[in-house]
């Protein structure tokens, strides 16, 4: 049982960043939460608007009453379960904070291997300037949730035109913003559908070769819904189910968005798919020659296969 979260009174002596790190962590420990030093850190960072560096720099500094009040109604909700991203209302991925809310899946850093994929197939340089970095390229992210992939390769490709789908409209609510905070929100048109359809309904077959994509990338749901009561409950609780929950066995929504990709890719356009656990084998069934050419699976820093990414063959 879960001990009863507390709210230190004004004449607690939890008074200076190094005693209320000590006591949230200490509750944190209490009940459990994972990466409880972290959590203490990134939630009195955002109470002070200070960074990790300025916190560890002044260790004595006193916090006010209000600030303590404050910091720990959020150790007590974080004790709870809710993620601390959602206490924040925020969340780095690719060296660029995202706004986040209840409405869409959290990035986790696991999905930077989606754009380090997809710029190293494009043929973009890690690093520097370069007419590969700056071509017209044609992108589309399916399922978008917070932006996160669009924002990111529409900030490494400064002449991309991305589109970005997305079921749920609050959920494409928090990317417009997350655009707009990047300056990249005049290259990125948001579309409230299901995976790519109203891409694919925006034109008939026989004149959309105007529409087709150089690259479709997409961190699709892919937990099955049977492993629900598995989960953290922090997610479990707290992120939306459209994002999480790819069928009963987690691998339902890749067979309709690779035949739809199959459709809106240009002749050598690339794929690339973020994998759930143990997922590859069957993803890469769905790739076949020679209607799928290029076929490869990159692991992540886990070594777990992490992203799918292939062309559509040219020949078909």
């Amino acid at each position: 049982m879960l001990r009863e979260s507390r709210i230190p009174d004004r004449e607690s002596p939890v008074t200076d960043i190094r005693a209320a790190l000590r006591e949230a962590i200490a509750q944190f420990e209490r009940v459990g939460v994972a990466s409880a030093p972290l959590a203490a850190e990134l939630l009195l960072m955002h109470v002070l608007g200070k960074d990790r560096t300025w916190l560890y720099a002044n260790p004595e500094y006193e916090l006010s009453p209000e600030q303590r009040d404050r910091y720990f109604a959020l150790i007590a909700r974080r004790s709870t379960g809710v993620p601390t991203q959602h206490l924040t209302g925020r969340q780095e991925f690719w060296g660029l904070e995202f706004e986040v809310t209840p409405e869409v899946f959290i990035p986790r850093p696991e999905t930077e291997h989606v754009i380090e994929v997809a710029l190293a197939r494009l043929g973009v340089p890690s690093e520097g300037d370069s007419a590969r970095r700056r071509a017209e390229f044609r992108i589309a992210d399916v399922g978008t949730g917070s932006g996160c992939i669009a924002v990111a390769l529409a900030h490494e490709l400064p002449c991309a035109r991305v589109v970005a789908t997305d079921i749920s409209l609050g959920a494409l609510e928090v990317a417009r913003r997350n655009a707009a905070r990047h300056g990249v929100a005049s290259r990125i048109e948001f579309i409230h559908c299901n995976l790519l359809d109203a891409v694919l309904d925006q034109s008939p077959a026989t004149a959309r070769q105007s529409i087709l994509f150089d690259l479709i990338a997409s961190n699709p749901p892919y937990i099955a819904r049977q492993e629900a009561e598995t989960l953290p409950r922090e997610v479990r609780e707290h992120e939306p189910e459209a994002a999480l929950f790819g069928g009963e066995s987690g691998t339902e929504m890749y067979s309709p968005l690779i035949a739809q990709a199959a459709e809106l890719l240009k002749p050598g356009g690339l794929l690339v798919l973020e994998l759930g656990y143990d997922s590859a084998k069957h993803v890469l069934s769905l790739l076949p020659a020679p209607k799928w050419t290029d076929v490869a699976v990159a692991n992540d820093l886990a070594g777990i296969p992490r992203v799918a990414s292939a062309r559509r063959s040219s020949s078909t």
